[in-house]
């Protein structure tokens, strides 16, 4: 079993693929000065791969699968985002100010 990245190692991965999309966007033709703020930071950009990384994991693949299931209760997916971005948060402390902005972004779980 491989060791698992360190954050360093995350955050250069993050700011390697951000600066792709930078020189990508920019070679389409937009303008820097209007996509830049919409991009993440180079923490969200690490929280956010390591979200992707576990909703395909076995632990939280049948969880998502319910908060997100039609038939779900209104909520279950709020509180389902915010149960696996703390787990990254708790995980990795010095990503919490990301992870805490992200959740801001999730609807509320009422």
């Amino acid at each position: 079993m491989a060791d698992a990245p360190t954050l360093e190692r995350l955050r250069q991965d993050a700011r390697d693929e951000l600066a792709a999309l930078i020189e990508l966007r920019c070679r389409l033709g937009e303008d820097p000065w209007v996509f830049l703020p919409e991009l993440p930071s180079v923490d969200e950009q690490v929280v956010a791969t390591l979200r992707e990384e576990r909703l395909h994991s076995e632990r939280w693949s049948i969880a998502r699968a319910r908060a997100y299931h039609p038939t779900a209760r209104r909520g279950d997916a709020a509180r389902f985002e915010y149960g696996l971005l703390r787990e990254i948060a708790l995980d990795h402390p010095d990503l919490s100010s990301a992870v805490w902005s992200l959740l801001d972004r999730i609807p509320s779980a009422s």
